[in-house]
């Protein structure tokens, strides 16, 4: 029972640090007030409504795009290492103590005490069913 709960412990905390150590992005297309496209980990491909530049250079007709393209960034945590001398004394040995004890409670019993291993038992008189004359079937 110990192993399988350090077992599902380890897993737990291996998934806890690559979880908090991953950072991904979500883009986001708008076209107009519209969110048409969402994507992670890659960009957005668009709705095809986005502005083309004019073929000719005369032309000198700027219009605004009605299409926008938002990026949201979650970094995740690039350090790992905690250090000791951040924790004051006090914290340190309660951390110790509560680990010392805490392990300490799934700690089992080596070998079940017999106190009736040296005693025989005792010798049968007479047999109680033929008394009673009461028989399996």
């Amino acid at each position: 029972m110990k192993k399988v709960f350090q077992k599902i412990s380890s897993i737990l905390m291996a998934v806890v640090v690559l979880f908090s150590t991953m950072s991904f992005t979500v883009d986001l297309h708008y076209c107009g007030d519209t969110l048409v496209e969402t994507a992670v980990f890659h960009k957005a491909k668009g709705c095809g409504m986005e502005m083309q530049n004019p073929s000719t250079e005369d032309c000198a007709i700027i219009k605004s795009d009605c299409c926008s393209n938002n990026q949201i960034v979650v970094d995740g945590q690039d350090e790992l290492q905690l250090s000791l001398e951040k924790i004051s004394f006090e914290k340190q040995q309660f951390i110790t103590s509560f680990i010392y004890t805490y392990i300490n409670l799934f700690e089992s019993v080596k070998e079940s005490t017999n106190s009736y291993k040296d005693y025989s038992p005792p010798l049968v008189v007479k047999e109680l069913y033929k008394l009673d004359e009461t028989y399996l079937i």
